[in-house]
């Protein structure tokens, strides 16, 4: 007795649909992929994630020999993801937290589980204390498709010229797309980088679809905010991340706003009080206060919604008061630094060493590292804030050498990597840093 067409087809729809939620044909896979690290804020430890179409138990083995057993083993826990779309693909997210690492230590380590276990990968601890140089990368933007900076990140990242990465909003172009499944590919594609440095992160507008459900699940931050808003401690700099996001999407929640606000409030409070430890102040968020790109977006409007002036509860009030060093932003696909700027005015240090002790916050802009939605022009006639600018794919190095010395450079990848920007910025230990 022959089957009947029509359940043939039934059959096939079936089988589609269960290959579509699972992502990949056959049996779903206990093998761990997008690996990425994570600093959780405590010294001497760093937090692994990756994720598994079937829930495994959650373990890493690591150790100090690249070859031969992995001595050591950390347990953690998995959660499931759920994707908002269609299809409501499901992801088990695993999350282990290692403990008492040696500073400045290189560890070898695999994730996994005894269902299936990664590749080895290696990563340096994070140092102690103020009195070291991290060296960082830093870009936003950076999507699945068209990733120009990808492979000059990989191969810096090989050579060891990083301690970690600033990823400051945008990420793949989306995570939402496809089912989830644009998020998929752009995790495995920076596994390379961020599987051997902690990959540190904040949200962007297009990380928005599902109340930021895919960054908030994907990405491991520090604190109890889902990764919207954070701080740590790194070398001779306090870094906060913040979300832009919360000015834009309020039908999520106007109380975002408020609790944003009083949390960035709070903890630049304890920033300067513990100047003597920590001088720098770096902060980084997704959409920049100011832009001289040639589009509509909010940077470019005089009164932009991130920035308002006292009485309203945007971030220059906060990060002026508190004398923030240095911010960094994305967004706009290009790369541009400003003079050291408050409410459009600008307070270079002198006329000759516009950033030795400048009197204003500097900014950065750093959306350059490669999407779908190609560079963003600039207008024709520069600002008078705006100090140098660049339309070129890219990404910035970040050099804390000490307490009173920070290098910025930028690397052009559309000329090989040649660095098209290059400035310190340079503070005394004790000094104004309030800028109102």
């Amino acid at each position: 007795m022959h089957p009947l067409p029509g359940y043939w087809s039934c059959c096939s729809l079936l089988l589609l649909f269960s290959l579509g939620v699972q992502g990949s044909p056959g049996a779903p896979s206990a093998a761990p992929e997008q690996v990425h690290l994570s600093y959780p804020g405590e010294p001497g430890s760093m937090t692994v994630t990756w994720t598994t179409w079937v829930p495994t138990r959650s373990e890493v083995q690591f150790g100090l020999q690249p070859s031969g057993p992995l001595p050591l083993h950390a347990q953690g826990t998995f959660v499931p993801f759920v994707d908002g779309g269609i299809l409501r693909r499901k992801l088990y997210i695993h999350r282990v937290t290692l403990r008492k690492l040696l500073p400045g230590v290189q560890y070898v380590y695999r994730c996994g589980s005894a269902q299936g276990w990664s590749r080895r990968f290696r990563f340096r601890a994070l140092k102690n204390g103020a009195h070291w140089s991290p060296r960082l990368a830093v870009f936003g933007d950076l999507g699945a498709d068209n990733p120009k900076a990808l492979p000059r990140l990989r191969r810096d990242t090989q050579q060891g010229m990083y301690d970690a990465v600033l990823h400051v909003g945008d990420f793949a172009y989306n995570m939402d797309q496809d089912n989830a499944r644009v998020g998929d590919r752009f995790m495995r594609l920076i596994e390379p980088v961020a599987a051997s440095l902690p990959y540190m992160t904040c949200p962007g507008n297009h990380e928005e679809r599902y109340n930021f459900s895919n960054y908030k699940a994907r990405f491991s931050m520090p604190g109890d905010n889902e990764g919207l808003w954070y701080s740590w401690d790194l070398g001779p700099a306090h870094i906060i991340s913040f979300s832009t996001e919360v000015y834009f999407f309020l039908h999520y929640g106007r109380h975002l706003v408020q609790r944003q606000f009083r949390w960035l409030e709070s903890d630049l409070q304890k920033a300067n009080k513990n100047r003597a430890a920590r001088p720098w102040i770096i902060t980084m968020g997704h959409r920049p206060m100011y832009c001289s790109n040639a589009d509509l977006d909010d940077c470019t409007r005089h009164e932009s919604k991130v920035r308002p002036l006292p009485g309203r509860r945007g971030l220059i009030p906060a990060c002026s008061v508190s004398g923030v060093d240095l911010q960094l932003w994305a967004h706009e696909h290009s790369y541009e630094r400003l003079w050291p700027i408050y409410n459009y005015q600008v307070f270079n240090g002198s006329g000759e060493m516009p950033y030795t002790n400048p009197r204003g916050p500097v900014h950065i802009i750093t959306g350059s590292a490669g999407c779908e939605e190609r560079l963003t022009p600039f207008a024709v006639f520069p600002r008078p804030w705006s100090a140098v600018r660049v339309k070129e794919y890219g990404y910035t190095r970040l050099h804390i050498l000490n307490g009173t010395h920070i290098h910025i450079q930028q690397v052009s990848d559309d000329q090989d990597g040649k660095i098209v920007d290059d400035v310190w910025v340079v503070r005394p230990l004790f000094g104004r840093r309030m800028y109102l």
